[in-house]
């Protein structure tokens, strides 16, 4: 059996797995129950394949529900990967709900119904796809494994879901628990994202101290975003958001992995930094660039990390030879730290950790107005704003008005054709006095006549 400390789960909430074959509808019923579409649902077998964890109100309480992934016997591909991860989950969990099918009971389902045996006082079956009444009849059937008692679902539908919840609840001493969960927005959120077998998985595996992650040479493996919290030695409290591999639009021909690379770009949303891996030996490609503008749109906080560092050879100056290329193809990065590191071995982890603690500080900092004005008219007194044929373009004043992301808002006396430019002077004097170096900066012009 799997070693069960690869489950770093919040011991101050009470777990609930959801275990079963493929297709079973987990994930549909996941969703059900967190009232929001969190882990990816489709007929295609073996979708979800990593552990997906979520807080969930249940009866008045919070409690951690966990998806796993799909038990098969067929072996193939990472499937026992799969399937000892599952395995393994059953003695973490405080409540085992283990989901059959009205319409089979395969040989899966009665190897799974032999492994939750041991843990039947922890256990509660529901069987699923009872979309209709004369389906209720179907159930019986499953009364002769030896369970007492059996749940119709249907969790397409809703239907035995309150009914569910009771059993669940029951099962669980609220009062072993502080139900405390940390504050979100004290929390720095990392998304991790690049092209497919960038080391993605590998490196959120390695910060994490434990495989929520499956990895493997074949390219796509994780396609659900992965989540999982880790404290830094500081104590902060870090959430990693692992993503499926965003490929180029011609070869995103599957449901699944349209819906993936959606999922993916949605993370971007919830992130305060994008650590965008790339393929150290193969370097920066074109998908890498759309990913990258992408998260410079967004406000958001992006390193470009030089994932497999170690298979580079030992030239001199390499580094900054691959950075100044990096800077020519991409200036609009120009920003960005670009960090060598190897996910496999650990080298540059740290060092990357530290750029991400440095870059979140950044994107928090708050510039008083004052302060911002006095260094404005220091920079107008060292290079003035230029002239076209209207006359001289003229700044008032400017103010901050917003961190995370980063937005000033510098008010003129006319936007038109405002220079371009002297637009990059004013960003670049931001970055360089007032701490800002490595955070994109929005810059907004708004127009205000002075008063005669």
């Amino acid at each position: 059996m799997s070693d069960l400390n690869c489950f770093n789960i919040d011991k101050s909430l009470p777990v609930i797995a959801i275990v079963g074959r493929p297709n079973v509808g987990k994930s549909t019923l996941f969703n059900r129950l967190i009232r929001r579409r969190r882990a990816i649902t489709d007929p295609t077998p073996g979708v979800t394949r990593d552990l997906i964890e979520e807080p969930y109100e249940l009866k008045g309480h919070t409690v951690l529900l966990v998806d796993s992934g799909g038990v098969t016997l067929a072996g193939q591909g990472f499937d026992d990967q799969v399937t000892e991860k599952s395995k393994a989950l059953l003695e973490r969990a405080d409540v085992i709900l283990l989901l059959l099918e009205v319409h089979e009971i395969t040989p899966e389902d009665e190897t799974l119904i032999e492994w939750v045996r041991p843990f039947s006082d922890r256990l509660v079956v529901g069987v699923n796809k009872v979309d209709h009444e004369n389906h209720q009849r179907l159930i019986w059937d499953v009364y002769r494994y030896g369970f007492s008692t059996i749940l119709p679902l249907s969790a397409e539908h809703g239907r035995g879901i309150e009914e569910l919840e009771d059993a669940l609840a029951a099962k669980i001493d609220f009062s072993q628990y502080s139900g405390v969960v940390p504050e979100q927005d004290t929390t720095l959120r990392i998304a991790v994202m690049g092209k497919p077998n960038t080391g993605k998985s590998t490196l959120v595996n390695r910060l994490l101290g434990r495989e929520i992650s499956i990895i493997s040479d074949i390219p796509g493996t994780t396609r659900d975003v992965i989540s999982g919290v880790f404290t830094g030695k500081e104590g902060r409290t870090y959430r990693l958001l692992d993503t499926a591999g965003i490929r180029k639009k011609k070869k995103v021909d599957e449901h699944v992995e349209y819906y993936s690379v959606n999922r993916a770009i949605s993370s971007i949303n919830q992130a305060d930094i994008v650590l965008l891996i790339i393929d150290a030996v193969e370097g920066l490609a074109e998908q890498d660039k759309k990913i990258a503008s992408l998260v410079t749109r967004k406000g958001k906080g992006i390193i470009l990390v030089l994932n497999k560092w170690d298979l580079m050879g030992q030239l001199p100056n390499q580094l900054r030879s691959v950075r100044d290329r990096m800077g020519f193809l991409f200036p609009v990065l120009s920003f960005a730290p670009i960090l060598p590191i190897s996910a496999q071995r650990g080298t540059g982890v740290e060092e990357l950790m530290k750029h991400v603690d440095m870059i979140y500080d950044q994107l928090n900092r708050r510039v008083d107005t004052s302060q911002l004005n006095a260094s404005l008219n220091k920079w107008m007194e060292r290079n003035e704003p230029p002239r076209d044929t209207r006359g001289r373009f003229k700044i008032f004043y400017a103010t901050q008005v917003r961190s995370n992301p980063i937005q000033f808002v510098f008010f003129v006396n006319r936007k038109e054709r405002f220079p371009r430019d002297y637009i990059g002077y004013l960003t670049n004097n931001i970055r360089r006095e007032l701490g800002f170096e490595h955070v994109p900066i929005s810059l907004e012009l708004r127009e205000r006549k002075r008063r005669e």
